[in-house]
């Protein structure tokens, strides 16, 4: 319930090092670099055409019409994730399956001798020059890197929303006044089309599965279980592309902002008395015996659009390398999306180095920090407890391996935040002009932790990932504010002042108010 000052109604339903005094360099974005063709060790580009638009053209018809080729071809597959050299198991994208033979996780591996005929100057060209474009389907942040996510889809066959491309914002005073840091920026993935980074993801997916019903395969519908943003994303690109979505909710669990999501893109919604958890167990079990499609992280389709981010934040450094970037885990997917779109930059000769990378989890839902603290001894679920960070409540995840593996090889560290520590880090983050959601709270109370042990330096640029837009959580921020929350004391609640209609009362409260600012 809102408190009576919220008077709402709800719905019932290593580089360089920079001094303090120096400001970081802005990070471009809409600077479109012309394409050069003058580099000895790879083919040019494909040429820029300008390309007048005939007016009974949309985008898709013109895209048609302009189709360019690359002279290699790139392809990808699904293998085993982290198979033996000597594993020869391997699946086309186009073929329906989740689980390699042993019953591990599966990863799409793009053929990389193909890729590395083109040098890092030719990549890092080509994806600059589509930013800012509505060419179709370059004008996404996903689809701008095609070639590195889908390489054999068609473009005909692409459900976007021109995702991604989100805004890296300098935190300055947050990075001052908190932390003592020059260089913090937060990657704001929830500014997209649902409001969170599953966009990147569910693009590719529901393109795939797109071109699979096309090719008259036995796919009726795609199904997730979901805590809230997966089930927005997923209902919002199979409405696009209209195709059915069925989504499976712990009952009673999620914010309603977050419910209203798939009921509005006309998603058929399972509302079950279980957890995440519980749910996920069930859409596994009814995707084996019906023909949906699952579209859950254990999918690895997702991760080849989420690890666009990755690419997205070096290009908005002109190719530098941050120093750290935090990412919130829950299921575990993204902390490995993020280090693959690294790797993928590193090895293709983009970037020398990759970030380390921290993973931040609620205390509340911790396994991975568990695991971590043991010495990555023998992992063990744990029964997920209550969080305001709903999207990570999560106890069991399935990338866990994914996870485990993206720290081991990027250096990496796992911190936990209290439900009091990621509140109050998001109420600080919002009083410096963010309006950000607890899981990037979870981010922040990890940052600050690292900031207090001195693991992380005052001129280190940092990048926090923010996964979801801050309205999607305006209950927990309502009750924070109204000081509210069972055990927490919410020290940087501003509830509303009530004041008496007259002038004078008006006056007394205002005066009171500017002094204590005058300090």
């Amino acid at each position: 319930m809102a408190s009576s000052i919220f008077q709402t109604h709800q719905i019932s339903v290593k580089p360089m090092k920079r001094s303090p005094l120096n400001p970081p360099k802005k990070p471009h974005f809409f600077t479109i670099k012309a394409l050069s063709s003058d580099s000895s060790s790879s083919p040019s580009p494909p040429p820029q055409v300008s390309k007048p638009r005939r007016t009974e053209e949309n985008i898709r018809d013109e895209a048609r019409r302009h189709k360019t080729t690359h002279t290699h071809h790139f392809s990808a597959k699904y293998v085993p994730f982290n198979a033996d050299p000597s594993s020869t198991e391997s699946y086309s994208l186009d073929e329906i399956v989740y689980r390699s033979q042993s019953g591990g996780l599966l990863d799409v591996q793009h053929d990389i001798a193909a890729l590395k005929n083109y040098d890092g100057k030719y990549w890092r060209e080509l994806f600059d020059s589509r930013v800012g474009k509505t060419n179709w389907p370059y004008g996404s942040g996903v689809w701008s890197k095609k070639e590195w996510v889908l390489p054999e889809i068609d473009s005909d066959d692409i459900i976007s929303a021109f995702e991604g491309n989100s805004n890296l914002f300098w935190a300055e005073r947050y990075g001052k006044q908190f932390l003592g840091m020059n260089d913090l920026w937060v990657k704001h993935c929830g500014i997209s089309h649902t409001g969170s980074f599953k966009d990147l993801g569910m693009t590719v997916l529901v393109s795939q599965v797109n071109r699979l019903r096309k090719m008259n395969r036995p796919v009726v519908g795609v199904g997730c279980a979901s805590t809230g943003d997966t089930s927005a994303a997923l209902s919002a690109y199979c409405a696009s592309a209209g195709i059915p979505s069925i989504v499976f909710l712990p009952a009673n669990r999620i914010s309603i902002a977050q419910l209203v999501q798939p009921i509005a893109n006309g998603a058929f919604v399972l509302s079950i008395d279980t957890d995440f958890d519980g749910c996920m167990q069930l859409i596994r079990e009814v995707t084996a015996e019906l023909p949906i499609y699952l579209a859950n992280s254990l999918n690895s389709l997702r991760l080849e659009g989420q690890k666009t981010a990755a690419i997205e934040i070096l290009q908005q450094f002109d190719w530098e390398v941050p120093d750290w970037v935090i990412v919130p885990g829950g299921n575990l997917g993204n902390i490995y999306a993020f280090y693959k779109g690294f790797q993928m930059c590193k090895e293709l000769g983009l970037v020398d180095r990759i970030p380390r990378l921290v993973c931040a989890q609620a205390a509340n839902a911790n396994p991975l920090y568990l695991h971590y603290k043991s010495g990555w001894a023998d992992f063990k679920p744990v029964k997920a407890n209550t969080t305001f960070a709903s999207a990570i409540q999560i106890g069991d995840p399935v990338s866990i391996d994914r996870a485990v593996y993206a720290l081991k090889n990027s250096n990496g560290i796992v911190e936990e935040a209290t439900e009091e520590e990621l509140m109050d880090a998001m109420a600080q983050a919002d009083s410096t002009g963010m309006f950000i959601c607890p899981h990037t709270g979870v981010a922040l109370s990890a940052l600050i932790k690292l900031r207090n042990s001195g693991v992380i330096a005052p001129t280190d640029r940092t990048v926090v990932v923010s996964t979801a837009h801050g309205l999607k959580f305006t209950q927990s921020k309502t009750d924070y504010h109204s000081k509210e929350i069972k055990d927490m004391a919410c020290r940087f609640a501003n509830p509303p002042v009530q004041v008496k209609a007259d002038f004078g009362s008006v006056m007394d409260v205002l005066k009171k108010y500017l002094l204590s600012k005058a300090h």
